[in-house]
């Protein structure tokens, strides 16, 4: 079969272009295979990674048809039902031209050449999460130091991350907030927060506790979840170090904190939120917070004058089984936390 692939080009510091290459092609070959074939047949200025060829590096991770993913291990027919499976559900149906494969350089790094994106970032965010076990948990430190295999299963989901960088091309919060470490560096920070050899979680909780450069930044949209090659759930491994910290603070702490806080608490209240009493308890901390209570203000007359501000509250229907829903899922985390 013959597809179309457009590939975005640019040189550093230069507007990018699309350039078309038309290849013929088996469902089964790789995109890794196909540009290869687009380097070694018909352009050979063509720029990427790539190294293993089997989803253990990370080297070939880009943007296929506008998602992260690794190109070694995506291939022309998954990615042809995957583009039938987006048009039938927008109600579209396919041209008479040729399939066509777009591929881009991942985001939220600045592009070298073509598909070659400088990852210094990446590498710096990482390094900020100190992703090394501390020695100093060592009592003995000419032994080794050993794990249960219930401790070290532990670590499984975490450590299967191969750094390829498509959960920090995806990130929202990362793409809004330079200060955001981003999810690859928070999902190895869990890996230590729940290592039984390492000596400084109370530290590392305080760091990551740091406004929204650690794990408050997250705007938790789901999409290094998704493109994660790998399985490792970022964002899941960012809601555990939240809820560790949260297990050890109280609503004074911060206003992050509180904002968890106190969502959950009018949840199970009343079944939903009553706007009112969350602002004042997040913001203005309960009146603690004189200049938080100020800047409510103009936002509350606005409100008024427009008819949005809510004089009355009822609580939802069913508020019981909200309640019994959300005391079940936090009995489930205090018991899935690690023994730190």
């Amino acid at each position: 079969m013959q597809v179309f692939f457009k590939i975005l080009r640019q040189s550093q510091n230069s507007e990018p272009w699309i350039q078309t290459y038309t290849l013929d092609v088996d469902p089964g070959n790789t995109i890794l295979d196909c540009l290869n074939r687009i380097k070694w047949e018909q352009d050979g200025s063509l720029a990427f990674r790539k190294n293993c060829r089997n989803t253990i590096c990370g080297s070939c991770a880009m943007r296929i048809n506008g998602r992260s993913a690794l190109a070694c291990k995506e291939n022309v027919g998954s990615e042809m039902q995957r583009l039938q499976q987006l048009l039938a559900a927008s109600n579209s149906t396919p041209g008479e031209t040729l399939p066509e494969i777009t591929v881009a350089p991942m985001g939220n790094m600045p592009v070298i050449k073509d598909l070659v994106v400088d990852m210094s970032s990446f590498w710096d965010n990482l390094e900020a999460v100190d992703p090394y076990v501390s020695t100093g948990a060592r009592q003995v430190p000419e032994r080794e130091f050993l794990q249960t295999p219930q401790e070290r299963a532990k670590l499984d989901q975490t450590g299967n991350c191969i750094l390829c960088g498509a959960c920090y091309s995806e990130c929202n919060a990362r793409e809004v907030n330079p200060d955001f470490v981003g999810p690859h560096a928070l999902a190895k920070a869990y890996r230590m927060v729940a290592d039984s050899r390492d000596a400084q979680t109370s530290p590392r909780l305080e760091k990551y506790n740091q406004g929204t450069a650690g794990v408050w930044g997250c705007t938790r949209c789901y999409y290094c979840n998704a493109v994660c090659p790998m399985e490792v759930a970022p964002m899941d491994q960012i809601g555990k170090i939240k809820s560790e910290i949260l297990h050890r603070k109280d609503s004074q702490a911060s206003r992050s904190i509180r904002h968890r806080k106190v969502l959950i608490d009018l949840v199970k209240d009343a079944g939903w939120i009553d706007e009112r009493r969350f602002g004042l308890q997040v913001v203005a901390n309960s009146f603690r917070d004189i200049k938080g209570l100020i800047s409510l203000g103009p936002l509350g007359l606005r409100m008024l004058v427009r008819g949005k501000f809510p004089l009355g509250f009822e609580p939802s229907q069913g508020v019981d089984a909200v309640r019994d829903l959300i005391e079940s899922v936090q009995n489930l985390e205090q018991q899935s936390q690690p023994q730190l």
